[in-house]
């Protein structure tokens, strides 16, 4: 009965889970629409606190900003409930994308459809890199991260610790000075910090049981991997859906074909190119958290093991990306005033942020020489093509006038009339 009196806001997170396109800059304008000038759940100013707060957190920022609107309505129970509603239309589509991608297989159909969806994906990261570039990079310091970063990126994106390793870098290097941000008063000299025992503790569970699996040759070895993969994954990512994409590309695309996986683990979880990069550039036409692309991905690495896995998969594959990121903002959140009074977390994010340009940079250089510059070296025709999709893409997004999900729907009409 305690929910009753929530109903209405309820179904204005259910009516914003299905119209909010745009990813999280679009997200934010329409939570300021809806929950704040229309509906008056919060204010102007709470809404950007929150937001700024979850752009230090690892996770999908605007799910976790949106989760916080419901936890301070009606608790962590409101919280949840709010979560399960913003997620569930994108991810029951991206779950179906999976399986509908399967009977394009079967009808040989598929490619030419999806053809220039894959170059477009690049398209949307290299704009986020552009966009991104100007918010975060405004000093030596970080000018020199992003140029350290990318390089990295670029070289060692087939080894998987290479993107941890930077962000860690990066949040250490940026606190060897406190003058561009020095400590203001005195911060607290406690913080509780025993409510991540459980976030570390599905951390540390997580991988126990997905490397003696694989080690052991469960024939659940899959499913717990997906389950680690994920969770993983959605607790380092800072940056948003474009910068998940780019590590979960490493994990299921590129990282598979590296010759010590190919003796050493043979049936590791992964996918073609042409099967990630349709889905990322999808995800893009649909409303909700572009961390939904999850669900697709699990759906398409358990594929194999027959539809009731893959329907399995896209739920562990929801579950899990989305998992740490409640964690994380329900538990920090509580002790937020407190934090905020430590510089160190300010400076740590300056670098962390600049690490995330250069590996979306490095990124985009290694998907555009994976994806078609080969081909181009080839003298394939078709490399041009996506070159100028690439391109087209990038400029139709600066001009911030043709809304995303336009640009996907022209390029798959455009692969059905090439």
């Amino acid at each position: 009965m305690i929910l009753v009196r929530h109903i209405s806001f309820l179904r204005a997170v259910l009516w914003h889970s299905i119209t909010a396109f745009g990813g999280p800059q679009g997200h934010l304008g329409m939570m300021m629409k809806t929950f704040v000038q229309q509906r008056r759940d919060i204010t102007a100013e709470e809404l950007m606190e929150y937001n700024g707060f979850c752009q230090l957190l690892p996770g999908a920022s605007s799910t976790q900003t949106l989760t916080l609107i419901g936890y301070k309505r009606g608790g962590i129970p409101l919280a949840i409930l709010t979560l399960m509603i913003w997620i569930l239309p994108a991810c029951t589509i991206m779950s179906g994308l999976s399986f509908l991608l399967e009977y394009f297989s079967m009808e040989h159909t598929r490619k030419d459809i999806f053809q220039f969806i894959q170059p477009m994906a690049i398209g949307f990261i290299a704009y986020s890199t552009f966009r991104i570039f100007g918010i975060a990079i405004h000093n030596t310091i970080t000018r020199v991260i992003m140029v350290v970063a990318t390089v990295a990126t670029f070289v060692g994106f087939k080894t998987p610790w290479i993107f941890p390793a930077l962000i860690i870098a990066a949040g250490i290097a940026t606190n060897f000075s406190d003058k561009r941000i020095p400590q203001k008063g005195i911060p607290p000299k406690k913080v509780n910090w025993g409510n991540l025992l459980i976030f570390f503790a599905i951390f540390g569970i997580a991988g126990y049981f997905s490397e003696t699996a694989a080690t052991q040759n469960w024939k659940t070895r899959k499913e717990f991997n997906l389950f680690e993969n994920s969770f993983r994954t959605g607790s380092f990512v800072f940056g948003g859906g474009d910068v998940l994409m780019t590590y979960m590309y490493e994990q299921y695309v590129t990282r598979p074909t590296t010759r010590h996986i190919r003796e050493k683990r043979p049936d590791v979880l992964k996918m073609t190119k042409e099967e990630f990069l349709t889905g990322s550039g999808m995800v893009r036409a649909i409303p909700g958290p572009v961390f939904s692309i999850n669900a697709y991905t699990g759906g398409m690495l358990l594929r194999g093991k027959g539809p009731g896995f893959q329907l399995l998969g896209c739920f562990i594959g929801t579950i899990a990306i989305f998992l740490p990121s409640i964690l994380l903002v329900l538990f920090f959140f509580p002790v937020w005033h407190n934090l905020k009074r430590y510089a160190v977390i300010f400076r740590s994010l300056e670098g962390i942020n600049a690490s995330v340009v250069g590996i979306m940079a490095g990124a985009t250089c290694y998907l555009m020489k994976d994806t078609f510059l080969t081909q181009l070296w080839q003298g394939q025709a078709i490399a041009i093509w996506d070159i100028g999709i690439i391109a087209v893409t990038f400029f139709i997004l600066s001009r911030n006038r043709i809304p995303a999900p336009y640009i996907v729907m022209g390029c798959l009409l455009l692969g059905v009339l090439a």
